[in-house]
């Protein structure tokens, strides 16, 4: 069913719907209700689904389907199907949004081509929550996703990134950590600060932060749970300068009455880099143990 003029023609809804990452009383009053009314859902575990409902005290009266990402093909056309029919189809995965390094793309893009109302439900999400707690900046960041699990494939993916200013926020399996970190640690600089956030919101919640060698060389013991990992952007410019020289320089001033704002400007004038790149980089020494 085409769209016309940008407005959607269909009768159905797909409902992209926001799991909890581990707690599951972060889910909203509204996914219990959308749980319950839905006409279809699909789940990318149904089992674990099943166990979400019962702690959410939801009896789910539609038709459960699994939804994972070997059978997301031909299932994504099925449910396009469904909602042409004027149904309610609702997509959950394991935690955080479909779609986000989780099945539901394919089903959103032939949703939308189909003219089906699309509308998501908030919830929880690795990628911000780790981005909250790692203390880097959080004003500008990128998604990339797990890295390549080939060596070579990495290697190349982070050597792209090497001048990313931004702030980079990855998942990764837990054996394959300490060679993604070593991978980072060649690529980034061993200093470069990054966070790596294992189990988020669960009970065993860990927060590990420092340059990325001294990462690499603390995951290297092992690791277990769910991973994202943040890594601080490049600040262009300081490379050419001494790092701990430029913070020295605007601590000294500052220790000496002078406004942070002003120190920062007129070190930043002398050395030849923007005062921002400065910024960020007296901010990111600063937050790092």
């Amino acid at each position: 069913m085409p769209c016309h003029n940008g407005q959607v023609t269909g009768n159905g809804r797909l409902v992209l719907a926001g799991a909890p990452i581990g707690q599951a009383g972060d889910v909203s009053p509204r996914l219990r209700e959308v749980l319950a009314g839905a006409d279809v859902v699909a789940a990318e575990d149904t089992r674990r689904l099943r166990r979400l409902a019962a702690d959410l005290g939801v009896e789910i009266t539609g038709r459960v389907v699994s939804y994972y990402d070997q059978n997301e093909a031909a299932r994504a056309q099925e449910l396009v199907e469904t909602l042409k029919e004027g149904r309610t189809v609702v997509v959950i995965t394991d935690a955080g949004m479909p779609g986000v390094s989780d099945p539901g793309y394919r089903l959103t893009h032939l949703a939308i081509e189909a003219g089906v109302t699309v509308t998501a439900l908030p919830g929880p999400s690795a990628v911000t929550t780790a981005l909250a707690v790692s203390g880097l900046a959080s004003d500008r960041f990128c998604f990339e996703g797990f890295p390549p699990r080939k060596t070579g494939d990495r290697a190349r993916r982070l050597t792209a990134l090497t001048r990313e200013e931004r702030t980079m926020v990855f998942f990764e399996a837990p054996h394959r950590l300490a060679d993604s970190l070593a991978a980072m640690a060649e690529a980034f600089g061993p200093d470069r600060p990054a966070a790596v956030c294992r189990e988020l919101t669960k009970t065993y919640e860990e927060v590990r932060r420092g340059g990325l060698g001294e990462l690499a060389e603390w995951a290297a013991g092992g690791v277990k749970g769910e991973i994202t990992i943040v890594v601080a952007g490049y600040v262009a410019g300081a490379a050419e300068h001494d790092p701990d020289a430029l913070v020295a320089e605007v601590d000294r001033r500052v220790a000496e009455g002078e406004q942070r704002k002003l120190a920062i400007a007129d070190v930043a004038r002398n050395a030849g880099i923007p005062k921002r790149e400065l910024y960020d980089l007296v901010h990111r020494r600063s937050t790092t143990p």
